[in-house]
């Protein structure tokens, strides 16, 4: 019982009108914390994950939230029934919190340094030069590079992975007991993913502190947490250790999760998804929640109240099918299909790009004179053939989004040639630009700000045919609107509706839609998996694989996440600060690395699969900026196996064999 730090009692946290149909966003909600672990809530987006972590700090929006039951016992204190001025002194002090997203958890007119003292004044009553001193080790703690100088940065001057280093200092100022990570690491690269993972565990050794991490990706739950909750629709359906949760997943919705997962070995099927959506939380449940998506749901699941059942002291389930310690039925496998192999590598290529450079000036003075150059992409070689998957792969920063722009003519081309199937378009006539824009289109990473939202779904599809399609008459683009929407899944009535009355993956289909009205021959896909749950990331995956199945489909497939490579792509090209550093097909490539820096992105990703982890290669810092590449290698001040050689000469690209070729000395014949 002393090892309980956290216990969290039939916790029930209501949205609206509490009387009548109120949104059930947490309802009885069960589970304990033990000091110096780390405990993980995994779920789907919607299932309440949040809003558990904001009633134990007492932060539900009000009035429109309310806790109306339950109990959150720290120390062996009910923090519900502490005022708000008692909570203050709890509240980032023995308790802290990493929000979502960094960026707006910041406040952007304040330093760095002065978003930090203010944490130690508050709850350490430490100021001025002893503040300075703390304020500099607690960066340097959380490994940001140059901590006297970055301390007097705003935020909007720090990349992604550093905003959330600087959460993580400010959480780590007051020495908490408790941290609560609400999905720290969602669309971060995973080198950064790895770092601040590895970061917060270390800090836990350290100090001894316990961790509530909130998240939806498995791999980090394996990699990192010590036990599990997973969550669905407002409550707990199944609690497990780690070892239990990853060797004999219990509930069908975990069971699931687990086949939602892309990976090499389900290449040439269409992945497992958990049909339909999560029900809105206006419902007044009386059986199994589940059961409307659930492939082994009975009658009775929907009628009868459902408990968690206790396995043993480690594992739980709330499943009305769970007989004798054991699930008494299979699991079945929805829209799971063989795809066709399409065989090796196709001759026709349909676009190309040699030498490609995109330089961004940068102005500065009134006059607004350039003083430099941004080499956002530097010298860059890609081919893509038909009906194939080019993977673009690196972190933020590095490139890959500008190459995708840039090849259908959205940034201006500062050097290199750009050929679709044979013909050069680097300096397109109108007549060429228009052919490009019907042969290619671009999914964009972030589809609601992708679309615009005075209009409606229909008329946002519709654009593309008007525009490009001037032959079709008003029927005729309408009908085609409604054949597309069918194609990625969307029901006719779609067309009527605005962006913000979808999900994320709904959003996401639409964009497709849109790229698919005028017949194009070539998709580009900047990150269109990012930040989605696994189930809605296996809606996606498969429709692209059924897409390119159909129409013969060539995507180039702007990504950080390899598990989504190694399940879709033909070929993968890794490029690092502007530069392609290795290429080659995705078997070469994955399974035989051969640059330092491609090693270290895969050790990174984390995996539910410990038996093909390898070991992890931390990078040094994060990458740099295109502002000055340097005269060698690009990657020399990262790279774990530099040589005196890689300071001061570019290496050449060795062919390895004729699928598979790197820029790096150490391949060097």
């Amino acid at each position: 019982m002393a090892d309980i730090l956290l216990e969290i009692n039939n916790l029930k946290t209501y949205f609206g009108d509490i009387k009548n149909k109120p949104v059930r966003a947490v309802d009885g909600v069960s589970f304990k914390i033990n000091r110096g672990e780390t405990f993980a809530i995994l779920g789907e987006s919607g299932c309440g994950k949040s809003i558990t972590a904001l009633s134990i700090m007492q932060l539900v929006p009000s009035p429109a939230g309310k806790i109306v039951e339950g109990s959150v016992v720290y120390n062996g204190e009910d923090l519900l029934k502490k005022s708000e001025i008692e909570m203050r002194s709890i509240r980032g002090n023995r308790i802290a919190m990493i929000f979502q997203e960094p960026m707006t958890s910041l406040n952007p007119v304040l330093t760095v340094q002065q978003q930090i003292e203010e944490v130690l004044q508050q709850h350490r009553g430490i100021k001025g030069q002893a503040a300075w001193r703390e304020v500099v080790a607690l960066l340097d703690s959380v490994g940001i590079p140059v901590a006297e100088q970055r301390a007097k940065d705003y935020p909007h001057q720090l990349s992604g992975g550093m905003k959330q280093r600087v959460m993580i200092a400010m959480a780590l100022a007051s020495e908490p007991d408790l941290l609560i990570a609400d999905e720290p690491t969602t669309a971060l690269d995973v080198t950064i993913q790895a770092q601040v993972m590895t970061l917060l565990r270390d800090i836990q050794k350290r100090t001894g502190m316990a961790i509530l991490l909130i998240t939806h990706d498995l791999g980090i739950v394996s990699d990192f947490v010590d036990h599990v909750a997973v969550m669905y629709a407002g409550e707990i359906v199944e609690y497990a250790s780690r070892k239990d949760f990853f060797t004999a997943p219990l509930h069908p919705y975990s069971k699931k999760l687990f086949a939602s997962l892309p990976a090499k070995s389900k290449r040439n099927r269409t992945l497992d998804v958990i049909k339909g959506i999560v029900p809105p939380l206006t419902t007044e449940f009386t059986g199994c929640r589940f059961y409307e998506r659930c492939g082994a749901a009975i009658k009775q699941c929907s009628k009868q109240l459902i408990r968690l059942v206790d396995i043993d002291n480690t594992h739980s389930v709330r499943c009305l099918q769970f007989i004798d310690n054991k699930i008494n039925f299979p699991i079945t496998n929805d829209a799971v299909s063989d795809i066709s192999d399409t065989g090796n590598i196709a001759v026709e290529e349909v676009f190309s790009v040699a030498n490609l450079k995109v330089h961004f000036p940068i102005h500065k003075g009134i006059f607004k004179r350039v003083a430099g150059y941004v080499y956002a992409v530097d010298g860059v070689n890609l081919t893509l053939y038909k009906g194939k998957t080019l993977a673009l792969v690196g972190e933020s920063g590095c490139g890959k989004t500008t190459v995708g722009k840039t090849v259908l003519h959205l940034n201006e081309l500062t050097a290199g040639t750009i050929s679709l199937k044979s013909e050069d378009i680097s300096l397109p006539t109108t007549s060429q630009l228009k052919t490009l824009r019907r042969q290619a289109q671009i999914i964009f990473q972030d589809p609601y700000s992708s679309m615009n939202p005075r209009k409606r779904v229909g008329e946002i599809i519709e654009e593309g045919l008007i525009a490009l399609n001037p032959e079709l008459n008003s029927i005729e683009r309408k009908t085609k609107v409604k054949t597309l929407l069918k194609q990625v899944g969307l029901p006719e009535t779609a067309t009527s509706l605005y962006p913000h009355e979808f999900s994320g993956g709904q959003r996401q289909r639409i964009c497709i839609a849109r790229a698919l009205a005028v017949n194009p021959e070539i998709l580009i896909c900047d990150e269109p998996t990012s930040a989605l749950d696994v189930s809605v990331q296996a809606q996606m995956l498969n429709l692209f694989k059924q897409l390119q199945q159909d129409y013969g489909l060539s995507y180039l497939f702007i990504t950080h996440n390899l598990s989504v490579v190694e399940y879709l792509a033909d070929e993968i090209a890794v490029m690092y600060l502007g530069r392609i550093v290795e290429r080659g097909s995705v078997d070469d490539v994955m399974q035989t690395p051969q640059h330092p820096y491609t090693k270290a992105l895969l050790s990174a990703i984390p995996t539910v699969d410990k038996e093909s982890a390898q070991e992890k290669i931390v990078l040094e810092g994060e990458l740099p900026s295109p502002i000055t590449p340097p005269s060698g290698c690009h990657f020399n001040p990262r790279c774990p196996e530099r040589m005196d050689i890689c300071t001061h000469k570019y290496p050449d690209t060795y062919n390895i064999s004729d699928s598979h070729a790197v820029a790096c000395h150490l391949t060097e014949k």
